[in-house]
């Protein structure tokens, strides 16, 4: 009850704003495709079209919804031209997905009624208020949406046809209890072995290379030698946080900011009250007469805390004899709130006060009184904020004679560095990979890695690095990208070949040992002679084991008939698995076997969605007519 009455004055408002957002990513998937008029077809589905236009709405839509969950992050991705080219592929083969889904819903006579359409509309919270469906927030909700409600009606209408479909497939799958049985006896199956580790450095020595083996090596492999494009650049930076350390405060300048903003450091009155509620319920005139009864009960000096825990409708704040805790201005409803400050003393109580919540009788427990801080206790409060103040004044007029002179002068950054005094920094030759701050950005590395910016040498347009950080950058030399020599690289390829030898030298002697063991024949002399043991681990789960990966993975394909292995590891180790025992699990939770029949009935439903759909796309005719 207390954070109704609190967020009783803003809380249409925010709901209305929270729909939107909702919407909104509602609209990212269809709300796009509408209004398309007439347009160049990117794709001709079974004879009927998407636009380009529908494609680039569907696009855009994706693209806003995924920077706003990703952020910057996502604005790194979308600085590769592949990942975006994939990006608007799946964006197609979505839409293409929901054609053929439309066109199967026709086909085969799936419909939703009016009624149902009607239905799924007003149960959305998104137009609700009070849990009731209210008409004329639907209508701002769709204009704020730029959607007219037949519009999105057909939206809705498509998505639950669709969805129809998609749930027909769902709810179908099923598992047996045996077949989810067996499913959790697997996932739960531990097993005992043990293996040796060995690294293949053991057998580096006396692996020699040819010159035909090197040859072979280099034409095999060749783009592996082509080195990375790289660019050596001058820069001048700016950053408004370098200028803040150097910004000096007068005491006047503080004087003033303090008297001219006292009341943004003070402390506004708080006030601490308790109340009863009684709700109007369905007969306003009987409540109006309860809290008229209270309150002569109260005024005779009556325990307001043991009538409150008695009789208010706020069950909440009963339980504490009424109690709201301290309030602010602004918190309540204004009723209640300009009655609460009326208050002037401790245990004064108010007479009856109607907000929308019900008939209230407000008593003052506490209060504390506005306060405003000595200047010594935001001394340094204010000298942040003048100095970020006066640093953005000055960040931004050195940013504008920055970009002038950038674009006045660009032949070098010289007289950019001396305009606005700052120091010219030089980088080392860089590739893309490589940049180091701050020119790691992709918004820098798209403008130097240029063709204009190579070849032309000439300033840089100001980039923004981020809040109030700026570059300006120029090409001062580049080295092309081009395939090194076999002479430059000679002793790479020495390095792999010999890598590549005395892992094979590795799994050769491991497979020796594996052999000697499926003979029966004792391998001890053979790992002793190397310093070599066995590790014996038990109960080993098929996850969570503190075993290398690729160890764990063999373990659980072997057999008590097919016991042994010999594993390649990452870094060149190798290691001789022995399965020793498999340990069955005795007993079935019954909640665990649900879960896995639910889990496995989920997958087989994701299997045949997808089989549906991919049966549908390989019978249907579908046309590519554009770049999309």
């Amino acid at each position: 009850m207390l954070e109704k009455m609190r967020e009783g004055a803003t809380g249409i408002f925010a709901k209305v704003v929270l729909g939107v957002v909702i919407l909104s990513f509602v609209f990212a998937g269809v709300g796009g495709y509408i209004n398309s008029g007439s347009n160049n077809p990117a794709v001709i589905v079974n004879g009927e079209e998407i636009t380009d236009l529908v494609v680039e709405r569907a696009y855009q839509n994706e693209r806003s919804r995924m920077e706003a969950q990703l952020g910057d992050f996502f604005s790194q991705l979308a600085s590769n031209p592949e990942y975006l080219s994939n990006f608007r592929k799946q964006i197609v083969d979505r839409l293409v997905s929901e054609k053929l889904l439309d066109q199967y819903s026709t086909d085969t006579g799936i419909r939703v009624s009016s009624r149902e359409l009607k239905q799924a509309i007003l149960s959305m919270p998104t137009f609700q208020l009070g849990g009731n469906f209210d008409n004329e927030r639907y209508q701002q909700v769709l204009r704020q949406a730029g959607l007219k409600p037949h519009e999105f009606r057909d939206i809705m209408r498509g998505d639950l046809t669709r969805r129809q479909v998609s749930d027909a497939i769902l709810t179908s799958a099923f598992t047996l209890p045996t077949e989810a049985g067996k499913a959790v006896k697997l996932e739960k199956q531990t097993r005992d072995a043990r293996f040796i580790r060995f690294s293949s450095v053991l057998f580096k020595s006396g692996i020699d290379i040819s010159d035909d083996e090197r040859k072979a090596y280099y034409r095999n492999n060749i783009l592996e030698f082509d080195t990375e494009e790289k660019v050596k650049v001058e820069f001048i930076e700016l950053n408004v946080e370098d200028i803040i350390p150097t910004i000096e405060l007068s005491k006047e300048d503080i004087d003033t900011y303090y008297q001219e903003n006292l009341d943004s450091f003070s402390v506004e009155e708080k006030r601490r009250v308790s109340h009863i509620l009684i709700e109007f319920g369905e007969d306003e005139a009987a409540a109006e007469g309860q809290i008229v009864g209270l309150l002569d009960i109260a005024r005779t000096g009556a325990d307001f805390a043991a009538l409150a825990r008695d009789n208010s409708a706020d069950t909440f704040s009963a339980e504490n004899g009424g109690d709201l805790d301290w309030i602010e201005r602004g918190q309540m409803d204004p009723a209640f709130e300009e009655t609460a400050y009326a208050l002037e003393n401790v245990g004064d109580m108010s007479g009856i006060v109607k907000t929308e919540f019900g008939f209230h009788i407000i008593k003052l427990t506490d209060f504390k009184a506005e306060t405003v801080p000595d200047l010594a206790d935001v001394k340094d409060e204010i000298t942040t904020t003048l100095q970020q103040d006066l640093a953005l004044e000055q960040f931004y007029e050195l940013q504008t004679r920055m970009s002038e002179v950038a674009f006045e002068m660009p032949d070098a950054v010289f007289d950019v560095a001396e305009a606005v005094e700052q120091e010219v920094k030089t980088s080392a030759l860089f590739s893309r990979s490589g940049a180091p701050a701050p020119l790691n950005n992709p918004a820098v590395l798209n403008q130097i890695f240029s063709e204009d910016a190579i070849q032309e040498k000439i300033n840089s347009d100001l980039i923004s690095l981020g809040s109030e950080h700026v570059v300006v950058v120029r090409v001062m030399e580049h080295e092309p990208r081009r395939t090194q020599s076999i002479d430059e690289v000679s002793a790479q390829i020495d390095d792999a070949l010999t890598q590549d030898k005395s892992i094979e030298a590795a799994v050769a002697w491991g497979n020796n040992l594996l052999g000697s063991l499926n003979s029966g024949e004792s391998i001890d002399e053979q790992i002793q002679a190397r310093e070599l043991k066995w590790d014996l681990r038990e109960k080993v789960a098929r996850r969570g084991s503190d075993l290398p990966s690729e160890i764990s993975t063999a373990l659980f394909k072997l057999s008590p008939e097919l016991k042994y292995e010999v594993v390649k590891l990452a870094g060149g180790d190798i290691a001789l698995l022995e399965l020793q025992q498999v340990n069955q699990l005795e007993t079935l939770d019954d909640a665990e076997v649900e879960s896995a029949a639910q889990r496995l009935a989920m997958q087989r439903a994701g299997v045949s969605y997808q089989n549906m759909l991919d049966a549908l796309k390989e019978k249907a005719d579908i046309q590519y007519t554009s770049s999309n």
